[in-house]
């Protein structure tokens, strides 16, 4: 199995990854990291959501946000969209020039996980989303439909695939390009990866795929590898590892670190391996350092400690580990 030659690496710190994080971060700090992360040449980035703001306070400022960040030419801007309150904001900002080139819905394929955190079953998030997305089509917003809990569930156990094949099903009938497939909790494991993948892309083997790894228990890098061994060009990860449970005010469900797959980790791996993915190694370094500064605190980033791989003698006033400028 081998790696595609170029993948695209679709950065979620400003909003998967700002979503559970207790300190809120300024709207002029988000729009700087996102305008930092699209100057890196990252082509797709979450820029926020359109949640509730007393539910997720974090993006109270999505509407400012839109507004402000810097559009780049070939880039995709990804807002969260939770549910039809939230597109009735959205259209707004679309009819008047600064909404958004995507859209992401989720169902949680454990119909117990989808209760907790949507609090609707799979029949009615499936109509609600049904709704959004003709309404979507209708502006031109392409879709991402995400399956969550793919490979188990932290209420629930163990998903049974079917049940990721009726919400995959679904959001393909309705319209959805890409599908995401979320390893809501970071249970997964490359065998299990290499198992669920192969199901999904014989049942459906025209999807774009997307792989969406959390980082609960330190597997979020190889599962990515993982899936992308399986083919799949399209993988969300983070600045710093940063993400997990939605700050909804219900308590814990699962414990330990529980963000995304490590971007400047990943990145500099597939570099490494030869896989091409159009980011500049310092310049991504630079921005998770950034990352750092602005939430105060040091993330779960490797590269951003250890520098790139030195391939070649470094002259003596370089510092070993830096990137080059």
């Amino acid at each position: 199995m081998a790696i595609p030659e170029s993948v695209t690496v679709c950065e979620c710190w400003a909003r998967d990854g700002l979503q559970s994080m207790p300190i809120l971060v300024p709207t002029e700090r988000k729009i700087e990291m996102i305008d930092r992360i699209t100057g890196a040449g990252f082509k797709k980035v979450e820029v926020t959501s359109f949640s509730h703001p007393k539910l997720l306070p974090q993006f109270a400022d999505c509407v400012e946000v839109l507004k402000g960040i810097q559009r780049r030419p070939g880039v995709s801007h990804l807002v969260l969209m939770p549910n039809e309150k939230g597109f009735d904001r959205l259209e707004v900002c679309q009819k008047e020039g600064y909404g958004c080139d995507e859209i992401i819905l989720m169902i949680s394929s454990s119909e117990r996980h989808n209760l907790l955190n949507f609090r609707m079953n799979h029949e009615q998030a499936m109509a609600e989303h049904a709704r959004i997305m003709k309404r979507a089509h209708a502006l031109g917003i392409r879709i991402v439909g995400c399956a969550g809990t793919v490979y188990g569930c932290p209420v629930g156990g163990d998903v049974p695939v079917e049940d990721v094949e009726k919400i995959t099903r679904f959001y393909l009938e309705e319209g959805a390009q890409t599908i995401m497939l979320g390893d809501t909790t970071g249970v997964a494991n490359p065998v299990l990866v290499r198992q669920r993948i192969g199901h999904l892309k014989a049942v459906f083997p025209k999807v774009e795929f997307i792989a969406h790894f959390h980082d609960t228990r330190g597997t979020g890098v190889v599962n990515s590898v993982a899936m992308l061994e399986m083919g799949v060009r399209y993988v969300d990860t983070s600045l710093g590892a940063i993400g997990g449970q939605p700050a909804t005010g219900a308590s814990k469900y699962s414990a330990g670190f529980t963000g995304n797959t490590c971007t400047e980790d990943l990145v500099a791996l597939l570099g490494e391996m030869g896989t091409k993915t159009g980011v500049d190694l310092g310049a991504m370094i630079e921005t998770g350092r950034r990352a750092e500064e602005i939430l105060d605190q040091r993330l779960r980033s490797n590269v951003v400690r250890s520098g790139p791989v030195i391939h070649t003698p470094s002259s003596p006033d370089k510092e070993p580990g830096k990137a080059a400028s």
